[in-house]
This record gives C-alpha cells, structure tokens and sequence, in this order.
C-alpha cells in the first residue's frame, strides 16, 4: 500500500488515509435505529419511516444520538439506500414488520419508462439533515454519507421488496440482459450525483452499500457488482477527486480480492461470513478493512461476545482497520452488549 501522509484529527478518516491508529476507530452499521428507546421515541414523532427519513430536524437527531450514547468515531447519515429509486419517482414505502415495498418491474416496458434523472428537490431533505449535523457534529468524528450500490438498489426495485435471493431481478438480468444495464447505467448517473451532493454538503466519507451482491455467480458479480460501481466510483472522483469512498459488496467472499483490485474504493467492509486470514493477507494488505463481528455475537453477549471481538481484534488491528460489524446492528442487540463491545474494543 503506498504511504500516505495526510493526517488528521478524526481517527477514522485517518484510516480511510491508509494509517493505521493504536485503537481502531469504532461505529456501527444501522448504529441509528431500534435498539434504542430514544429513536423508537423519535420515530414515533415522525409518523413514518420515510417520513423520519425526510425531516432534517429529526432526521439529524437520530443520527446524532448514538454519539451522545456511545462517542463512536463514525456518524453515519440516517436515510435509506430506496431514497434514490423514489427520487426517481417511484413508489416506495415502509411497512413494520415487513420491510421496504416498492412498485414491482415486471416486464422490460415498465423498465424502459424509469425516469431517467433523479429529481434533488425530493432528496433536498436529506442535503438539509447533512448540514444540521455537521453544524454539530465534534471535530474528531466523521461523518459517512451512503448510497445503494446500483445492483442492489435494481434489485428491490425489480422484485418490490427483498426477497431470500432476490431471484426476480437475477432472472430479469438473464433474460432482459440490455433493459437492465440501462436501467443499472440510470442507477450510476442517480446515485453518482447523490454521493457528489451528499459531500458537498459535509459528509467526510461514503460508504456504498451491495447488500446482496453475494447472490451472484462469479461471472455476473463482474458484470453487475464490479462494473457498476467501479463507473460510481470514478463519477464521484470525476467531482471530487479526493472524496473518500468505501466499499461493501456483502457477500462477496473470494470474489472480494477482484473487486478490490478493479473497483478504486479507499476501504472495503467485510462481511462475518469471510475468513479472516484471507482478508488480512489479500484484502487488508492493498487497503483498509472495516469490520466484521457477527452481529448474533452482539446479540449474545458475554464470553461469546469477548471472543469475537478479540478475534476481529487479533485479525486486522495491526494494520488500517476500523471495527465495525458485518453488517449492522438488529433491534434486538442489548444496549448493554454495545457497551461492553466498545470497553473491548478500546481496552478499558
């Protein structure tokens, strides 16, 4: 990894730099949600998820109150990767208990008439909720905006909803394999300048979200993971140069070490499911990890949760490395475990 000597006061951003701190930088993935009273409290103030998601004043709360809680070194905005395929125009919602519902794509004609540019004025919220935080945000924590990887993001918005593989928009690929490139080429350009405006707005860092990139043979993780969000990725640095961008394809297991050497992301997040010695000599050698403790050893707490966190420790700590979990936090994660995490982590 070639040196880098940019250094400066958020611990986090400093990795993303590629140096590596004496006690990894530490956040959550989901770190704003359901397992805290104070964001069922404020939820229940915003009658609705996207509702929540579109309030700057509530939305800026929430992201904020994991901080007061926890001193993480990482903010991460509270929004959802669905934002953009609704600036897109299409219908989106949140039901409780079942997820994200969507307006299904069916068939290649209801592809073809995708609004074709994302409408900011519908993700201006969102801009706002960046500027409130960084207002307050302390000088050492960093801020992380986010998008859907476009592959992902396709994914719900062929199927309406997650599915256990997401087989409709696999099946689609297969058989519309030119109708969904253009609707994935739609899903660059939108998320592209969602990503640019998220950082000028004051977001330190993005993170790039492939939840379900893990769901594809080799030959079309190039095609539908590597490729789409490589063309992201150089947009954003096309805009801003120095931005800095970490990746996430969940999933992705060897595949990983491809995705790393074509796709020019500063960090790549692991997943609980990969090795561990496979990504500290042929992941974390040519760049930094984020990651990976398993977010049921969260859940189940004592001597369990000391050992992951110790081997999460024991695997990446010394090189760049944030700790982070593979993927993020359940609502039924206690409190409690987080705080005993975190003494871990920190050594005290």
């Amino acid at each position: 990894m070639p040196a880098v000597s940019v250094v400066v006061k958020k611990p986090l951003l400093n990795v993303l730099n590629g140096h590596r701190q004496k006690s990894p930088p530490v956040w959550m993935m989901r770190q704003a949600g359901r397992y805290l009273p104070e964001y069922r409290a404020t939820r229940e103030k915003a009658g609705s998820f996207l509702g929540l998601c579109f309030n700057p004043e509530l939305a800026a709360e929430v992201t904020l109150q994991p901080l007061r809680r926890f001193n993480f070194d990482g903010a991460i905005l509270f929004s959802d990767i669905l934002v953009v395929p609704y600036a897109l125009g299409r219908n989106v919602d949140f039901v409780t208990g079942e997820g994200p519902k969507l307006e299904p794509i069916g068939a290649p004609e209801t592809a073809r008439s995708i609004r074709k540019e994302v409408d900011h004025g519908v993700l201006a919220p969102v801009y706002e909720t960046i500027g409130r935080v960084k207002a307050v945000l302390p000088d050492d924590v960093t801020f992380l905006g986010f998008c859907g990887a476009p592959w992902t993001v396709a994914t719900y918005m062929i199927a309406g909803q997650g599915t256990p593989d997401q087989a409709p928009a696999r099946v689609f690929a297969y058989r519309h394999p030119d109708v969904f490139d253009d609707l994935i080429q739609v899903l660059v350009k939108a998320s592209a300048e969602y990503l640019i405006r998220q950082i000028k707005a004051g977001v330190d860092a993005v993170q790039i979200f492939d939840t379900w990139a893990g769901v594809l043979p080799p030959e079309e993780f190039s095609r539908w993971c590597i490729a789409p969000t490589r063309r992201l990725v150089l947009a954003v640095r096309d805009a801003v140069p120095d931005a800095k961008i970490i990746g996430f394809p969940r999933g992705a297991g060897s595949s990983l070490e491809r995705y790393v050497a074509e796709v020019p992301v500063d960090a790549v997040s692991l997943d609980w499911m990969i090795d561990k010695t496979f990504a500290r000599e042929r992941v974390q050698r040519v760049k930094p990890v984020q990651g990976n403790l398993d977010p049921l050893a969260l859940i189940a707490g004592g001597r369990a949760l000391d050992e992951s966190v110790d081997a999460v420790m024991r695997a990446f700590s010394d090189g760049p490395f944030i700790f982070n979990l593979g993927p993020g936090i359940t609502p039924e994660a206690p409190i409690e475990n987080v705080e005993r995490m975190l003494r871990r982590v920190r050594g005290r």
